[in-house]
């Protein structure tokens, strides 16, 4: 079996609301590589990626609902566990 991880991404509107977001999980997950274009932000990962609604929150100085970040969400690839205060994005073995 190959040692390579597989990559996991997600997609979102580039806006206002996904700003905050997008700077969580560039700080939570300095492997991974974030690619802007015009309207949308697309962000890979090897292996996984995590969301945390407490880093969101520190950004924006207010309660976030995680749930809320699906609005703005294009698409994603990978396996998703979700909880009230992060959300991780992986290939299950």
């Amino acid at each position: 079996m190959s040692n390579v991880q597989s990559t996991v991404f997600l997609a979102l509107q580039t806006n206002e609301e996904t700003r905050p977001i997008i700077e969580a999980i560039e700080r939570d997950n300095p492997h991974a590589i974030v690619n802007r274009y015009p309207a949308m932000v697309k962000i890979d990962a090897p292996g996984r990626l995590v969301l945390r609604r407490s880093t969101v929150e520190e950004i924006i100085g207010v309660d976030f609902d995680l749930q809320s970040f699906h609005v703005n969400l294009i698409s994603l690839s990978g396996n998703i566990d979700e909880t009230e205060d992060e959300l991780v994005l992986e290939w299950k073995k």
